[in-house]
Parts: C-alpha cells; sequence; structure tokens
C-alpha cells in the first residue's frame, strides 16, 4: 500500500501517515511491532527518547527487508538535555541507540526548560547532516510564535494532541498558516469517551463500510494533519492504514467538526502544577548538573 507524501518546509518529504510507539517500553515486544508494522506498509515510524525504545526501533529497520532510506524515522529530545550541550550530547545518543548515520526528523518533546539552548543544537545537527528536519512537540501558539521570532531555523512539524474530543481548530490553522505541518498524538484519545463506538462516527463509517477508527484517521488526513496510531496488533496496524480508498464529505467533516470538547483529554500543558509534577524532576536534574558545572 502506497502512502501519500508531504514535503516539509525545507523540502524533506515526509509520508503523511505513520506508527507510533509511545508506551511500548519492552524491547522484544517494540521490536516486533516495528517490523510487523514494516510488513503491513508503514514507512514512518515515530519514536522519542522518553519512551525508551529507539534501539528496538533501530533494529528492527536494521533487520527488514526496507530499506533504511526508505523509512523516515521520527524521535523526540526529552527535557532532561534541554541545554545546548545537553542537546547535543541527546542527539548522539539518539543516533547510537537507532543505530543509524541520520533521524529524519528530531523533534524537542516538550516546550520546558532551555528550549532554545537545545533548538540550537537542533539546527546546528541538522546543518551537519545528523537530521534532516527538526520540529517541536506540544508547543501552543504563543510558544511557537516565541520560536518563529527567535531561531534561525523554522521548525517544520509541531506534534500535538489532535483527535475528535479535543480538534486544536485554532492551533491547527496557526501552524498551516506558517507553513509548520501539524501531526496528531493520540488520534484516537485512548479510547476515552467510548470513541471506538461513538454513534456519530459509526454513522459516518456504515456509509463507507468503515470503522470509527479509520474514520478518525481519514477526518484527520483531510484537515491536513500527519496521523501517528500506534498499535501492537498487527491486525489493528492493517486496519488503521487502510483509509486511502474513501473521502469523507463535506457533511461528515462537519459532523465530526461538532464532537469537538475543546480540551485535553490527558492534561493541561499550561497548567503549572501539572508541569512541575510531570516535567520537574527532569527539569531540576538539568538545573542541578548546570549549578554543579559552574561550582567547578
Amino acid at each position: 500500500m502506497s502512502v501519500p507524501v508531504r514535503k516539509l518546509n525545507n523540502g524533506v518529504e515526509m509520508p503523511t501517515f505513520g506508527f507510533g510507539v509511545f508506551q511500548v517500553p519492552d524491547y522484544q515486544e517494540a521490536k516486533k511491532a516495528v517490523a510487523e508494522a514494516l510488513s503491513v506498509g508503514y514507512r514512518l515510524i515515530d519514536t522519542a527518547a522518553a519512551y525508551n525504545n529507539e534501539d528496538a526501533v533501530g533494529a528492527a529497520i536494521k533487520e527488514s527487508q526496507v530499506k533504511r532510506d526508505d523509512v523516515f524515522v521520527t524521535s523526540k529530545l526529552w527535557v532532561s538535555d534541554f541545554t545546548y550541550e545537553r542537546a547535543k550530547a541527546g542527539i548522539d545518543a539518539s543516533l547510537e541507540k537507532l543505530g543509524t548515520d541520520y533521524i529524519d526528523l528530531y523533534l524537542l518533546h516538550q516546550p520546558y526548560g532551555d528550549y532554545f539552548g537545545a533548538y540550537r543544537a537542533l539546527a546546528e545537527a541538522q546543518k551537519a547532516g545528523k537530521i534532516r528536519a527538526i520540529g517541536i512537540s506540544n508547543f501552543s501558539n504563543d510558544q511557537v510564535q516565541n520560536l518563529l521570532l527567535s531561531a534561525a531555523v523554522k521548525p517544520a512539524l509541531n506534534q500535538i494532541e489532535i483527535n475528535p474530543w479535543f480538534q486544536q481548530t485554532s492551533s491547527v490553522d496557526f501552524l498551516q498558516k506558517n507553513e509548520i505541518v501539524p501531526e496528531a498524538w493520540a488520534p484516537f484519545a485512548e479510547g476515552k469517551h467510548d470513541i471506538f463506538k461513538d454513534e456519530t462516527i459509526a454513522q459516518i463509517g456504515a456509509k463507507y463500510g468503515k470503522t470509527n477508527g479509520q474514520v478518525i484517521l481519514r477526518w484527520l488526513l483531510q484537515r491536513g494533519i500527519v496521523v501517528i496510531p500506534k498499535s501492537v496488533h498487527k491486525s489493528r496496524m492493517e486496519e488503521n492504514i487502510d483509509v486511502f480508498d474513501f473521502e469523507l464529505s463535506a457533511d461528515d467533516m462537519a459532523a465530526m467538526a461538532k464532537l469537538d470538547k475543546q480540551e485535553s483529554q490527558f492534561f493541561s500543558h499550561t497548567d503549572p502544577v501539572a508541569i512541575e509534577q510531570i516535567f520537574g524532576p527532569s527539569l531540576k536534574q538539568v538545573q542541578k548538573a548546570e549549578k554543579a558545572k559552574l561550582n567547578g
């Protein structure tokens, strides 16, 4: 099955449909899942340093029958490496774990800490040929704008939560206006609110002989959003990627738009308490290391 590609703002082409490996830290399970995804036809694999499976992803690609140049690999730098120097080391660590000379797309995983210093390291790595394209993840519109005003290299992509319950219309519009590709993580909202049984989505799917999941993925693609659904089951991988033989009508798209609850299904990236609880420990590690460095 041939997946359409799109050009990023620096001319690099990437598939519009890929495979995510979030919450698959077991080496053998992750390796098997990526191998099966590649066999089904996926050519975009999305991982991250924080997922603890870059090594499994790299091994699966290396052992597959697919040429490295035919696989688009995305990984992400975690906040514990968000300084200029630590980011340079973090990039090299990802390259080593993946077992590759280059990464197709490398993202800053979160918008916290010294992300300006880390982003500068990404830009230099891109210039050096270690990374083909650089981007960000979970950045809000104002944070993206701040980066656009400050950085020499425009981010190619912003990976954010987008699903029927949290459609992020303003963010998607802003990114596309600025030639930054929006990419959806958690396109199924991890099943919240019985998304796979929702009647509105099911009624749309019935017209095309498609499941709720397939309708959701098609809806995202038609909005110009890259999607990276995750599954460790080959049958579901096959189902997910089977979305290029139908098209939702304008009425279908309007019906999907009405499902928006306009709130994250996980946590708010603007909530100081949530930020401290989730990312604080990692950022404090950076501060401790920097303080020790300054004190000799």
